[in-house]
């Protein structure tokens, strides 16, 4: 399985770290090695002294595809969930000014927490679904789907052109605004509306 992420599909998230309103996806990939099963902890890595949390929603595939188009997108998914995409965001600034690619920032091991999966028929709408994460009980990040630059099922159609999607492929569809640092005794509790789905600690 492959780990497709979303970089920027919030617009206030790409503000906050002046970055510009993408025109189209921004994507890169983790391996699977960097998924975390909900209530593991994380280990701060040692190559970083600022690690980001940023919550998304999380979509997983459940059927091959390629080329698929908006109108049949929904066919590819059936589950849905929270997942953290870490951050070494120290590392992330000096590899951009280099103009070097993002993985040794993003795609290190257990950076991709991965909370419990939710049936999609359990919402009405998943284009207005609310989420979100709880730093040691406070309120850091908080988010609606319908807020997204690209919505899910684009997101399919715009990455089914680049990839083949396969059974278990995840697609991290990106963040919203209140991205920020974890430090060694945190606890993280990310929800879908007020389902807990995600929680870990920080060492």
């Amino acid at each position: 399985m492959k780990i497709i992420c979303i970089g920027r599909n919030y617009a206030m998230h790409a503000k906050e770290l002046n970055n510009p309103i993408p025109k189209e996806p921004v994507v890169f990939m983790k391996p699977d090695s960097a998924i975390l099963q909900t209530e593991k902890p994380f280990f701060i890595p040692e190559f970083s002294n600022d690690v980001h949390h940023e919550l998304e929603i999380v979509i997983k595939i459940n059927k091959v595809g390629k080329h698929i188009k908006k109108k049949f997108a929904h066919k590819y998914y059936q589950e849905l969930t929270v997942g953290l995409d870490f951050t070494a965001r120290d590392l992330q600034s000096k590899l951009k000014e280099k103009g070097l690619p993002w993985e040794k920032a993003k795609a290190f091991d257990g950076s991709a927490p991965l909370g419990k999966f939710l049936p999609k028929s359990e919402f009405k709408n998943i284009q207005d679904i609310d989420f979100k994460l709880e730093k040691n009980g406070d309120l850091v990040q908080k988010g609606n789907t319908s807020e997204m630059l690209f919505a899910i099922d684009e997101l399919i159609e715009q990455v089914s052109k680049y990839f083949t999607l396969k059974i278990g492929d995840l697609i991290f569809t990106g963040t919203p605004a209140g991205v920020g640092p974890i430090k060694i005794g945190d606890e993280l509790t990310a929800y879908i509306g007020d389902t807990v789905l995600l929680q870990t600690k920080i060492r």
